[in-house]
């Protein structure tokens, strides 16, 4: 179970989970350390993140699993407007919100991500400098990548419809209209973001019923040169990437090439599985065995 905690920034209040840490053996003089998690594309803190964050507390670090501004419980206006350079504005808050949280350790704040926030979990603790841990799953490392992927799993009329979306949605932004919004996941063929087969189904199983189903589009004109892969030798700690080998959804070659720039500091662990799999039982329980570990064995100095 988690308690409601919120922190301010530019004048909307961010909401998050505080999940207590069930046991003090990782404590010291200043506390216990702390894992600071977030959702990915188009996705709330609710849509299959808590099991993760009870995991972790259970093994005795704290966890803040945030909404991002505009997102699920918190506060920001226009809604379900995916930004990446204001999602990283939150996550900074949010590691320097943990670090004023009782009973942690400032000097241990980890990052954990998935998939689309998989990659700023890297990019927020590069950009950060002393965070102590990283975490990232299913994580989309490459937005050129990314942008390849989406043509060569959906097609080239899916590539060409998502980019004419993005790019009326980011005039209407800038003339403050209403904006241009796309479904997050739908069926093959159909209008959305992500139409892999798995996609519809994988999303709406983790996600709660009060969900929406849509986001901007306008990071799709951007996307191509958001590429935390080419940030990991700037890595300031060790970092675990859980690649799910048969991800359709974003390419897992991108997260292998980022481990491969920082070799003395990324660590891989990898699994037959799809993008969404790695949410629910049996890959999730391996998952989040393997990333409890990395955690207590990183943080526990």
């Amino acid at each position: 179970m988690s308690n409601e905690i919120s922190f301010a920034i530019r004048g909307d209040i961010i909401r998050a989970g505080h999940f207590a840490p069930r046991h003090s053996s990782l404590a010291n003089s200043q506390g216990s350390p702390c894992v600071v998690m977030a959702h990915g594309l188009g996705g709330v803190r609710a849509a299959g993140l808590t099991p993760f964050a009870e995991a972790f507390a259970a093994a005795g670090l704290h966890v803040i699993c945030f909404d991002y501004r505009g997102f699920g419980t918190s506060d920001g206006q226009p809604r379900q407007v995916v930004s990446v350079p204001m999602q990283l504005q939150d996550w900074a808050a949010a590691i320097e919100f943990a670090r004023t949280v009782d009973d942690v350790d400032p000097a241990r704040i980890a990052t954990w991500g998935s998939s689309f926030s998989g990659g700023h979990a890297v990019a927020a603790a590069v950009n950060d400098g002393h965070v102590a841990a990283v975490s990232a799953q299913g994580a989309m490392m490459d937005g050129f990548a990314a942008l390849q992927n989406v043509l060569r799993q959906q097609g080239l009329i899916h590539g060409l419809k998502l980019t004419r979306a993005g790019v009326s949605d980011a005039v209407r932004g800038f003339l403050g209209l209403p904006r241009n919004m796309l479904p997050v996941v739908a069926a093959p063929g159909a209008p959305g973001v992500l139409t892999t087969p798995d996609s519809e189904p994988g999303y709406m199983r983790i996600a709660p019923a009060a969900w929406r189903n849509e986001i901007s589009t306008s990071w799709a004109v951007s996307l191509a040169t958001y590429r935390p892969n080419l940030m990991t030798p700037r890595l300031p700690c060790p970092a675990l990437f859980c690649i799910a080998t048969e991800d359709v959804v974003v390419p897992p070659g991108a997260m292998e090439d980022g481990a491969r720039r920082a070799p003395d500091k990324v660590r891989v662990k990898r699994y037959p599985v799809g993008h969404f799999d790695i949410y629910v039982p049996p890959a999730f329980d391996q998952v989040v065995a393997d990333q409890t570990d990395f955690f207590v064995d990183t943080l526990a100095a």
